[in-house]
């Protein structure tokens, strides 16, 4: 870890490949997720760059059955 590297279980938002890696679900389901839930408030797009909110992905989540 580099010194002014924030870890993944720190960040606020995390990339598509950071998300996927973190939450172990793979990218293409982690970007059909985004696509079917952009109202739901865990999704950011910064230009055309897809980031997850870590915490409000992670109570989605847990209120998820399945994905």
């Amino acid at each position: 870890m580099k010194n002014n590297e924030v870890p993944l279980w720190l960040r606020y938002a995390l990339t598509l490949s950071e998300a996927s890696q973190y939450f172990s679900i793979g990218e293409r389901k982690l970007q059909q997720i985004a696509d079917e839930n952009r109202d739901t408030g865990f999704v950011i797009y910064n230009g055309v760059k897809l980031l997850f909110k870590r915490e409000k992905f992670a109570e989605w989540l847990n209120e998820t059955n399945a994905i």
